[in-house]
């Protein structure tokens, strides 16, 4: 068939054009595959009550990442969902130290330990009042207030702690509290008093925590948060590491905690302290690394958590923190102690922020602040509960043989 030169220019002129068009087509498909690719690495979906978002399995494998794609991965999702600049910052205070009657091996303070820490009676309003301006005015936006009790209990220390509270929230700082197990309606009592969080780790995973303490149950925590979870005060619920757990152990508490609805709004990651007198006494301190990808790891799982850089700071050299940081954790105790265990200085840690150019996230920035309702108008009141939480029968010898000890 002849072809002209007009033709033969056209037919040149369109298969050109056909030719971009393909190539555009062909180099625009890993785009589209991108764009339409469900996003894994932020599991969060509207089937969470039927489903769980992560196996146990799938955190292992993500944990064990290679780092420099873990990092890059938690990195992303913390800028997704939060200011990478910017780190809450929360002081603890022992309202009432020692003489626990838990046999938590991790802990100091349990009465069955020899450890150097002295039983003390439950602080007054001023000396809460006073170190918490103190913390205030160094830069801490929340004030967790911590309490040796194996639960509470109705009575006159549990309404003192309350009037801590009111005061507290009226300092216009977020007020935090770590009491033990407590009930649902002790759980209103604190909402209506003003109370921001309630701390109540799991410690471990449901396996490993039977190693550990044999006087209350893993659902017995649960089943706090869950009480909590009915009034307006936000969650904070976390772990240890570095107390014997295997990787798995430590995927299965993340898995636990991802799974909760809604997600904790913070979850510390500590890194175990080893106290003589305790059964973890002789436990080496975790690596730098170990903490990375713990952090990085729950940064992952918890999109929108504020995850909590707490106990171990102290073995951390600034650029260990700096990679937390940049890992996912949002969040710091500061202050010399942490109940019991050493914690750096916050005029160090506000140098810290000075060097990686970090600023303390202002009270009530994730939620509003709550309202105080004076006793007088309290709608919840004292019950005289006694709940029966459990007292698992099983022994742990490492305890059982350090409470022994002379």
């Amino acid at each position: 068939m002849f072809i002209s030169d007009y033709q033969s220019y056209h037919l040149n002129y369109n298969l050109c054009n056909h030719q971009e068009k393909i190539i555009a087509l062909i180099y625009s498909i890993p785009m589209v595959i991108e764009q339409n690719r469900p996003d894994f690495s932020i599991k969060i979906s509207n089937n969470m009550e039927t489903k769980p978002l992560w196996t146990q399995e799938e955190v292992v494998a993500l944990y064990n990442k290679p780092i420099m794609d873990l990092l890059y991965e938690a990195a992303s999702i913390h800028r997704k969902y939060h200011d990478p600049n910017k780190v809450q910052v929360s002081t603890l205070i022992s309202i009432k130290t020692g003489g626990c009657p838990e046999d938590c091996a991790y802990c100091p303070q349990a009465a069955r330990y020899h450890t150097n820490v002295k039983a003390e009676g439950l602080m007054s309003l001023e000396q809460v009042k006073e170190q918490a301006l103190a913390a205030k005015a160094g830069g801490s936006s929340r004030i967790c207030m911590g309490a040796a009790w194996r639960n509470v209990k109705d009575g006159p220390e549990f309404d003192h702690v309350l009037e801590m509270v009111r005061t507290l929230n009226r300092l216009d700082m977020e007020v935090c509290c770590t009491l033990g197990m407590l009930t649902e309606n002790q759980a209103h009592r604190l909402s209506e008093a003003g109370l921001y969080a309630y701390n109540h780790n799991l410690d471990s995973s449901a396996d490993y925590y039977k190693e550990i303490i044999s006087t209350r149950s893993y659902d017995d925590r649960l089943q706090t948060i869950e009480n909590v979870r009915k009034t307006n005060i936000t969650v904070c619920s976390g772990g240890i590491i570095g107390m014997g757990e295997s990787i798995a152990d430590r995927a299965a508490m993340l898995v636990t905690l991802a799974s909760l609805i809604p997600q904790p709004e913070s979850v510390p990651i500590n890194a175990l302290v080893p106290v003589p007198g305790t059964p973890m006494e002789v436990m080496e301190a975790v690596s730098i690394w170990e903490m990375v990808r713990m952090v990085a790891t729950a940064r992952i799982l918890l999109p929108t958590t504020q995850v909590r850089l707490s106990a171990g700071r102290t073995n951390m050299s600034t650029e260990g923190q700096a990679l937390c940081f940049f890992a996912g954790a949002n969040s710091i105790f500061s202050g010399d102690k942490l109940l019991t265990t050493p914690n750096p200085a916050i005029n160090e840690d506000m140098d810290m922020f000075k060097t990686l150019g970090l600023v303390a996230q202002q009270p009530f920035e994730k939620k509003n602040q709550p309202e105080t309702i004076a006793t007088e108008m309290a709608h919840y009141h004292d019950l005289g509960e006694r709940p029966r939480w459990s007292r698992p029968e099983h022994k742990i010898q490492r305890n059982i043989a350090k409470q022994q000890d002379k």
